[in-house]
């Protein structure tokens, strides 16, 4: 399914104006949904500056849609259309809902967009009349099928595709979900890496990883396991991979005992990690969704997370230089916390990532009232 957008934004988009309105042309604020995107050359000129500034992307489990908040400093932070979603979960998923968004820009200049198809209050809502989409017996909690991927130039414009992991490889016929997609450009060779949390039936989940076709509205090779946990029968998901250095960093959540975050290194990007046992994270409730970037002209890194086991649920962030020591930071808006939100709360399952002032003001620009 497809949300509408309005002719005279596409018009502008394809045509390559150089500026975009201050307000969509239909009055809402949405991010608008196309069938091709394209570099504009003022959208090369925007993104060639310095990437001081960050984008964030989350949603909330109020209303299973997506949301961005921006910031110049990395500490504070503001939500590019106070507080409301940017897109509805209901138009761009078979569920009428996403989760877990997870964003980052490619080494061709575009950005990805990655989201699991998953409502878990479908049938509160009046969307299925079943708790899950399948039997929970024979597919487990929270079961769904599809990913969501899009992909822009700028920001605003967006394709948009339900990708049916299990339809596309007959190996995931059986498979109960498709969980918390994330991508990154794999140097060796230029492909969009989409990898992500799926299980057999209503087994221990476990990681995967797969190309995305250039369009990036379909994977086009049979996922891979990405990491082998050594007790298979925990539930690992939620892996963040970063490069750093000649080392491809994974954070991700491992069910053992302790919970929580761990971390695994390797020198390739999809095979070969070498795991940790061991907690990395501070949090003495639970955590999920690590997502981890680095702050501006340092070799700091945030690792950042969700800390779903508070109520009401909150984001946790901790800086290490060294990936052995990590400095709690604390969570948004609590006492002692440099990190704050200005305009939003509870936000969930986040990612960030650098942008240039020109990126962050045009799309703040697109949301302004």
């Amino acid at each position: 399914m497809r949300a509408p957008f309005s002719a005279l934004a596409a018009a502008a988009h394809l045509a390559g104006c150089a500026t975009l309105p201050a307000e969509p042309p239909n009055g809402e604020p949405r991010l608008q949904i196309v069938e091709t995107v394209s570099p504009t050359a003022a959208v090369r000129r925007e993104a060639s500056g310095e990437r001081s500034a960050y984008l964030m992307s989350y949603f909330k489990d109020a209303t299973h849609s997506l949301y961005f908040a921006t910031s110049r400093d990395g500490y504070i932070w503001a939500d590019i259309n106070s507080g409301e979603p940017i897109l509805s979960g209901y138009d761009i998923a078979d569920q009428h809902g996403i989760r877990d968004p997870h964003i980052i820009r490619g080494a061709d200049g575009a950005f990805y967009l990655t989201m699991t198809d998953l409502h878990i209050f479908g049938q509160r809502e009046g969307y299925r009349d079943t708790e899950w989409e399948r039997p929970g017996d024979q597919y487990g909690w929270g079961n769904n099928r599809n990913l969501v991927f899009m992909k822009s130039y700028d920001l605003v414009h967006w394709t948009h595709a339900l990708v049916p992991v299990s339809e596309l490889f007959p190996r995931y016929a059986n498979a109960g979900n498709m969980w918390a997609p994330q991508s990154i450009m794999d140097p060796d060779n230029g492909r969009m890496m989409v990898y992500f949390t799926t299980r057999d039936g209503a087994s221990p989940n476990y990681m995967v990883s797969s190309y995305a076709n250039e369009a990036f509205d379909t994977l086009a090779t049979e996922p891979q396991q990405i990491l082998n946990y050594p007790d298979p029968s925990v539930n690992t998901i939620d892996a963040d991979i970063t490069r750093v250095g000649d080392t491809w960093h994974m954070f991700y959540v491992a069910h053992d005992a302790p919970g929580n975050i761990r971390e695994a290194h390797s020198q390739s990007i999809n095979s070969g990690y070498v795991t940790d046992r061991q907690k990395v994270d501070p949090e003495e409730r639970a955590a999920e969704a690590p997502n981890l970037w680095r702050r501006y002209g340092t070799d700091t890194y945030v690792l950042m997370y969700d800390v779903f086991g508070v109520d009401p649920h909150n984001m946790g962030f901790a800086e290490t230089t060294d990936f052995e020591h990590f400095t709690n930071l604390g969570r948004f808006n609590e006492p002692g916390s440099p990190m704050r939100t200005t305009n939003f709360s509870s936000p969930k399952h986040g990612s960030v990532m650098p942008i240039t002032l020109a990126e962050a003001e045009r799309v703040e620009r697109w949301f302004a009232r």
